[in-house]
């Protein structure tokens, strides 16, 4: 069984710009497809409709810049909400990349209530959130 899966893209943006877009809990509904047009339900906690079922997703955001990571805990209710998926933005300079660019990668763990189905569609989202993201920050930023 899988238990983790890792997805990157390289962002013409800087890292600075990259973190505080993947921080806002309002700016997740623009791209996370399990969690679309998100609103804050409390100060800090976020909820949004999966557009591949309809689902209702919560969603917690705990953003650790000192080391340039996002922590997303997501859950189907407020109180059951686990740690699950992450996001680390690396300066471009740190991999050779151009100072004004980054490396965005989105980290998942599989929790063992997912069957192969979901864990695969869940991996799929990610490569195309990147690319959401990505033209997100050409246009907003």
């Amino acid at each position: 069984m899988d238990g983790a899966d890792c997805a990157s893209i390289l962002c013409d943006r800087p890292a600075p710009v990259v973190f505080a877009f993947m921080q806002d809990g309002l700016k997740l509904g623009q791209w996370a497809l399990g969690c679309w047009n998100t609103v804050e339900a409390q100060p800090g906690l976020y909820r949004g409709t999966s557009i591949i079922d309809q689902q209702e997703t919560w969603v917690r955001i705990e953003a650790m810049p000192s080391v340039w990571m996002i922590s997303y805990h997501v859950g189907s209710t407020p109180d059951a909400l686990q740690p699950r998926i992450m996001a680390k933005v690396v300066p471009g300079e740190t991999l050779g990349h151009p100072a004004d660019s980054s490396v965005l990668s989105l980290l998942a763990w599989r929790d063992t209530s997912m069957d192969d189905d979901r864990w695969q569609q869940l991996r799929e989202c990610h490569r195309v959130e990147l690319r959401i993201i990505r033209n997100l920050l050409r246009t907003q930023a």
